[in-house]
């Protein structure tokens, strides 16, 4: 298992990769896309805008 400081290293590096292949100014659901596939690409298990519960 990885540890937190290692996936967070991970996914910021997908990130920054996905910025700069991009560039500013698309709309967010394209870099969501993008950086669901390079999350993934790269061995994490993501899933995107899973619904959580709302407690009052």
């Amino acid at each position: 298992m990885m540890s937190e400081n290692d996936a967070a290293t991970k996914i910021i590096g997908c990130a920054i990769e996905v910025h700069k292949a991009l560039g500013p100014g698309l709309l967010e659901s394209a870099y969501q896309e993008c950086l669901l596939y390079k999350l993934k690409q790269s061995g994490l298990s993501v899933e995107k805008e899973k619904a959580m519960p709302l407690i009052f």
